[in-house]
């Protein structure tokens, strides 16, 4: 099942909200297209990963934006969509096979399948306000597609190299084999393999250990190559307790989980620290930021751990971007705040269609992404269609990097649509949120995993 993102025009025309926030309308740039030169104006980018949300979870009533009121299902029925809390008890499946059922060859209605009726919900827009501020002044993108349509491994790998193929025949998917609680990387287990997908399409449940070195290139190689400074900022450190460093991408990456880099360039804890580099002046040019467990959007997990109703993941977000609004690094940075997959709730667009330069066995379902800047625009929605290659690719093009070429090379450029560098960079509204930076500056880690797939 290989399904592009970049030469077909595929474009939804399923909206369903009022049309109240102005549009980029639709539609694909020839591979290779490259019509903005972000780099003389943005010095930074701030990649902010929250979990587990299909668009139509959070922006279903957005105004102007591609959403839903119903949710087809196996009989052909469209039912509801029942809004509902930010935190769930619960949460749905999502695995490759899930994604499989859910796609239903297309016809997107295999999601009670998966997992049960439940899954054909929104949340309601008041527990997940400052997201919609953010969108409501920024760019919200509602073609944004996972490059996968897998589970939150290989979605982290796919945010620091656009792919998971390791070769011509093989594309990690799913999660490693360690069910344990331990680390999903070079400090797994041995004996621990990751599943892989071949490209006629067939699943291999044993395949490599998750520690991938030469030929597994990351944006880490070649910002390293350009002398051009990153920081990864994971919610937890590797030591007894494995749990908070599922979700640290550059575990997989042996050059630099076995070298300096590692707790140095890979830090923790990543709230402390990132608010700590933005107020001492040493925010580097590129940043991913993971939030701790208890500031994740994924339902379901660590209620009792955490105090009670998880809510606190739409503050956290806001709390980051008040803090670059409000310091040195405003007027030159880009934020952008993604979702890393679908978590197995509904979405009605059907992702891009079949080519076959695209990732094996993606693109996946719709997430959110918001895009801050000074140079914004304000108040858009943009239907083009991105894939988490296009975040990559504007991390090259910002900084003058080769193409790893992964999915960043047939992905579209967002720089052109999202931004307007031809007025000045205007100045930061706070984004009001129900708590505080302090709240989160003085918040103990929990070392809890960020998922549990």
């Amino acid at each position: 099942m290989k399904r592009l993102l970049a030469s077909v025009a595929f474009i939804s025309l399923a909206a369903c909200g009022a049309s109240s926030s102005p549009s980029v309308p639709g539609g694909m740039l020839p591979v290779g297209d490259a019509s903005a030169s972000p780099g003389k104006y943005v010095k930074h980018i701030v990649i902010l990963i929250q979990e587990n949300r299909s668009f139509d979870n959070f922006f279903a009533t957005f105004p102007g934006a591609d959403g839903a009121t119903c949710g087809k299902i196996g009989t052909g029925e469209c039912i509801p969509l029942k809004k509902v809390p930010l935190y769930s008890s619960t949460f749905p499946n999502y695995v490759h096979s899930n994604f499989v059922t859910d796609y239903d060859d297309g016809k997107m209605d295999g999601f009670a399948k998966s997992s049960a009726k439940f899954v054909y919900q929104y949340v309601d827009p008041a527990q997940i306000a400052p997201y919609w501020t953010l969108a409501k002044q920024y760019v919200l993108a509602d073609h944004v597609f996972m490059t996968q349509g897998s589970a939150s491994y290989t979605a982290h790998q796919d945010l620091i190299r656009g792919g998971t193929r390791l070769d011509a025949n093989r594309t990690i998917v799913d999660v490693p084999s360690d069910g344990s609680g331990g680390a999903w990387g070079c400090d797994a287990p041995v004996g621990t393999t990751v599943p892989y997908l071949t490209n006629a399409g067939g699943f291999v449940q044993a395949g490599p250990y998750p520690c991938f070195g030469p030929g597994y290139a990351t944006l880490r190689d070649t910002l390293d190559a350009k002398n051009v400074s990153w920081k990864y900022y994971s919610p937890g450190k590797i030591g007894s307790n494995f749990d908070a460093n599922i979700w640290n991408a550059f575990d997989s990456i042996k050059a630099v989980r076995r070298g300096s880099e590692w707790g140095t360039k890979v830090v923790w804890p990543s709230t402390q620290l990132v608010f700590r580099d933005i107020r001492n002046g040493k925010l580097p040019a590129v940043s991913w930021v993971v939030p701790d467990a208890c500031n994740s959007d994924h339902p379901g997990d660590f209620a009792s751990e955490c105090g009670g109703a998880r809510d606190t993941g739409p503050s956290w977000v806001a709390s980051v971007v008040n803090a670059i609004g409000k310091s040195q690094y405003w007027d030159s940075t880009a934020v952008i705040v993604v979702w890393d997959d679908w978590g197995g709730f509904y979405d009605h667009v059907q992702p891009p269609q079949i080519d076959s330069q695209a990732e094996v066995g993606g693109p996946g379902f719709r997430v959110p992404m918001i895009v801050v800047s000074a140079y914004a625009h304000r108040g858009v929605v943009s239907h083009h269609v991105y894939g988490f290659g296009s975040i990559v690719r504007f991390v090259e093009d910002t900084f003058g990097l080769p193409s790893l070429n992964t999915t960043d090379a047939i992905s579209r450029d967002f720089a052109s649509d999202a931004f307007d560098f031809t007025r000045k960079p205007r100045s930061f509204t706070p984004i009001s949120s129900k708590y505080s930076q302090s709240f989160f500056e003085h918040q103990a880690p929990s070392g809890l995993p960020v998922d549990t797939e």
